[in-house]
């Protein structure tokens, strides 16, 4: 599984759309649409915020990324 579809999932599973996610982690709607497409990859300090938010650990995180 991509990075992307694996925020995208993690974003409907705590019923979130992307602009409620944006503003948690701090970025625009498009930078969220941009991930969960796959056209860029969150930066780290991005990533951090992602994992407190959606309440999973790291190892959750990139268990199926590849």
């Amino acid at each position: 599984m991509k990075i992307g579809t694996k925020i995208k999932e993690l974003r409907i599973e705590k019923e979130l759309s992307q602009t409620e996610l944006a503003k948690l982690v701090g970025v625009s709607q498009k930078a969220v649409d941009y991930w969960e497409r796959n056209v860029n990859e969150p930066k780290a300090s991005y990533i951090i915020a992602l994992v407190k938010i959606f309440e999973i650990t790291f190892d959750e995180f990139f268990s199926d990324i590849t």
